[in-house]
């Protein structure tokens, strides 16, 4: 176990090391002068000349990545070139708003997407299971940003069950934050959870035709039982390498959602600096989701083993 720890950190260092190169030579193919975008279309060629020293845009590509990595290393992420706000702050304003959203949404689609898999499992080649994988294909099908603008018009400004936009911090006042954030989870979360549905059911089918199942039936165990003692924990396998790969992706692609409910989040942030070539906060938000996905994926990995034992991390017999 720990050999494998080792390996996965050491892997996961190179590949934030190469992250980094290609986040720091990619923003920077982004057409426009951010040095002219903060001065203005009317300033002077002197002014322009004089901000893009001060931002240090003239010094060599190697010299301006050394920089970058040595302040990364140190936390230091610089000031916005737009606002002059560190990007710490404006990382720490936003990034909450869209981690409880992310959180949220992926507990709406497990609780959602296991239920729905169970019962298809369950009723299989009857009505309930037709439901179900209807519901999937219109989870799949459907776009976030069309179901956003129809729950808007039919929940919230029709039935008034939920508000259209607006965010209230989690640490004020809880009960109002998830409340605020309910809608915008179900709708980021719908797709998650056809996922999850899809591939639960599939999961339970083919452990409900093993061996050890039909044992368990031979000795006088119903079928429900079986199902959720051995088809759905067999089945939480799958669910968390999904929730793994997902997680990451809903972070960095909350962007639509946020915009639909006027959340002060992580996508409003991204949208906002790569509008106006703020390198530091784009370097920054990359870099923070690149993190994200290895972190995660490195826990992925270790709750196979806890999940389900027989497993062996790393290869090992």
């Amino acid at each position: 176990m720990t050999r494998y720890l080792f390996t996965r950190l050491w892997q996961s260092a190179v590949t934030l090391v190469i992250a980094s190169i290609v986040v720091f030579w990619g923003v920077r193919q982004l057409p426009g002068d951010p040095a002219l975008a903060l001065a203005g279309e009317e300033a002077t060629p002197e002014r322009v000349a004089a901000i893009r020293a001060d931002l240090g845009l003239d010094d060599s590509l190697l010299v301006q990545y050394g920089r970058f990595v040595g302040n990364f290393v140190r936390g230091d992420f610089g000031e916005s070139t737009r606002t002059g706000t560190p990007v710490t702050e404006l990382i720490g304003a936003t990034l909450p708003v869209t981690l409880w959203l992310a959180l949220y949404a992926i507990v709406v689609a497990v609780v959602v997407g296991v239920a729905l898999g169970v019962v298809a499992e369950r009723y299989r080649g009857r009505w309930p299971e037709w439901m179900a994988n209807a519901a999937a294909v219109v989870g799949l099908s459907v776009p976030n940003f069309w179901l956003g603008i129809l729950a808007i018009l039919w929940l919230a400004a029709g039935l008034g069950l939920f508000p259209a936009s607006g965010y209230v911090p989690v640490a004020e006042n809880p009960a109002s934050a998830f409340y605020h954030l309910t809608l915008p989870a179900l709708i980021l979360g719908t797709s998650l959870a056809a996922v999850i549905m899809r591939q639960t059911r599939a999961s339970m089918i083919e452990t409900m035709k093993t061996d050890y199942v039909r044992t368990a039936r031979a000795k006088g165990l119903g079928r429900g039982r079986v199902l959720m003692r051995y088809g759905l924990r067999n089945s939480m396998i799958v669910v968390v390498t999904i929730v793994g790969l997902q997680l990451g992706g809903l972070i960095s692609g909350a962007v639509v959602t946020e915009r639909i409910f006027a959340l002060p989040g992580f996508g409003k942030l991204t949208l906002d600096s790569v509008f106006t070539r703020d390198y530091p906060v784009i370097q920054a938000v990359v870099l923070i989701i690149t993190v994200g996905y290895i972190l995660i994926n490195l826990a992925v990995d270790v709750l196979y083993s806890v999940i389900n034992p027989r497993i062996r991390v790393g290869g090992a017999s």
